[in-house]
């Protein structure tokens, strides 16, 4: 039957499922998307036009379509290499799904922060649903995750656990004492002193006797503590590990059972080794906005503790060595992060096994090749802002007048935006729009400068341009889904073995 004859709209082919004797689809109008179902349609809420319920896309028929379709649920994804999605516009998971597809690596397509929702006014359900919404338009039908990324409170847990989601980002920064890295030893000593040593459920004694005088080997080197390293560890992270335990604790509490397994996908594929089965929920450990690095030797201490306290977890980002900036490569020495990430590795192994968490992952090209070769499938890379860069560079060619604006507000506001980001750029070193003829828009994203102030003044661009934004991308959304592809297939090339 044919559908677009039947509604009048333009309908994305590869949404087309037919279940139980119903076909269900996406379709465009006018007026947005809508959810098209052809058969039985109880459940959802719609406006008929002929035999065909036409619906918006609310969180109730998300639900609708959730039960109908069960691999459009989120669910844990397991030990396999993987990439996290973050989407600030909720516009990019079609271009997300077609660059993962050529990949053997397991997607987050829902995958946004507390503290980015709060910028760009979304909740972690609309998150969620944006995401399934472009999964189901792409016909994505393998498993797939859904990152509550970077929760710092309780109560941040309340809010992703009635949305469903899979993965829990636990960050503990603010508890993570920077001082101790460097305090001279009377300081030291009162610190580690006053940890909280009934909610670590330890005494100093006890945690000296486990790491003194012993070496931990861990396969291709082995590490040993003395007290000076010991008691900077601890003072540096015990309250941080009280935190996670007490937020995994909270998990526990609250996650609901897991549900039945997905029916197997229509290409026969149910996901194999690299799902979670059976498994509730899956937590990362993030230690990585953090001012000082997170040595080998404090990544074991961190490790052996959570374990001890009972905390299972799938993934830990360390604050590795060097500078990671918001969508500009990695600064620092690549020999230096190497060696340091093979020890990373070791321990990961050894300890888990679990994955190495990459944050602020985007446009990390130099880092990719080491990572995949000394991580393998231990290996998760979070991306984020730099889809928002691909929705500008989009803007600049089929809107070269509201990119012009949009660059002139973020030069004004960056110096005030940037205060929550670890970012060096200059606004003076990108060229105002008047400088530049309308070919020469988009190179502003290939410059260091040009691509941080763009990317860490999005919540304000958004906030006086944002629904704009989000027309013109939806009007022009090829140009958007390529530019996408065209850009992660950079990122995942070199995790293909």
């Amino acid at each position: 039957m044919d559908l677009e004859q039947l509604t009048g709209l333009k309908v994305y082919p590869n949404s087309v499922v037919e279940h139980d004797d119903t076909t269900c689809f996406l379709a465009r109008s006018d007026a947005g998307k809508r959810l098209g179902i052809l058969g039985d349609a109880a459940c959802f809420e719609g406006t008929r036009q002929g035999d065909v319920l036409l619906c918006p896309l609310t969180a109730e028929n998300a639900a609708a379509l959730r039960d109908r379709l069960p691999w459009l649920r989120p669910q844990p994804l397991g030990l396999c290499k993987s990439v996290g999605f973050g989407d600030r516009l909720g516009l990019a998971t079609p271009g997300h799904v077609r660059a993962v597809r050529k990949f053997d690596l397991a997607p987050l397509f829902a995958q946004q922060s507390i503290r980015e929702n709060a910028r760009t006014g979304r909740t972690p359900r609309q998150v969620l649903d944006e995401a399934m919404w472009g999964l189901f338009q792409e016909g994505w039908r393998e498993p797939w995750g859904a990152d509550a990324d970077h929760l710092k409170t309780t109560a941040d847990i309340t809010s992703c656990v009635a949305a469903g989601y899979t993965l829990y980002t636990i960050d503990p920064g603010d508890h993570v004492d920077n001082a101790a890295h460097t305090a001279p030893p009377a300081e030291l000593e009162a610190k580690v002193c006053a940890l909280p040593w009934d909610a670590l459920k330890d005494t100093l004694q006890d945690m000296e006797r486990r790491y003194l005088g012993r070496s931990f080997d861990l396969g291709e080197f082995a590490l040993t503590f003395d007290r000076e390293s010991l008691w900077r560890a601890a003072a540096k992270y015990g309250r941080a590990i009280a935190h996670t335990a007490r937020m995994y604790r909270r998990l526990v509490e609250t996650s609901p059972p897991p549900p039945h397994p997905p029916s197997p996908s229509p290409n026969g594929r149910g996901g194999g080794g690299c799902r979670g089965e059976g498994v509730r929920f899956e937590l990362e450990v993030s230690v990585d906005e953090t001012e000082t690095p997170t040595s080998p030797l404090e990544h074991l201490f961190i490790a052996s503790e959570l374990r001890r306290l009972g905390v299972r977890w799938v993934s830990l980002a360390p604050r590795f060595v060097g500078r990671f900036e918001k969508g500009v490569d990695y600064i620092g020495d690549l020999a230096e992060f190497e060696a340091e990430f093979v020890r990373h590795a070791a321990i990961a192994r050894a300890l888990g096994p679990y994955k190495l968490s990459l944050h602020s992952g985007s446009d990390k090209f130099s880092l990719y090749p080491i990572i995949a070769r000394h991580a393998g499938d231990l290996a998760h890379v979070k991306t984020a802002g730099t889809s928002y860069l691909e929705a500008l560079r989009s803007l600049a060619a089929v809107d070269p007048t509201l990119f012009r604006q949009i660059l002139t507000f973020a030069r004004l506001r960056y110096n005030e935006d940037k205060a929550t980001y670890h970012v060096s750029a200059d606004p003076e070193k990108v060229p105002p729009p008047e400088a530049l003829s309308n070919g020469e828009l988009a190179g502003v994203l290939d410059t260091f400068d040009g691509r941080q102030v763009l990317h860490v003044t999005f919540g304000s661009v958004l906030d006086r341009f944002g629904e704009r934004l989000k027309a013109t991308l939806a009007e022009h959304e090829e140009a958007y889904y390529e530019a996408l592809e065209a850009h992660f297939v950079k990122h995942l090339e070199p995790f293909k073995w």
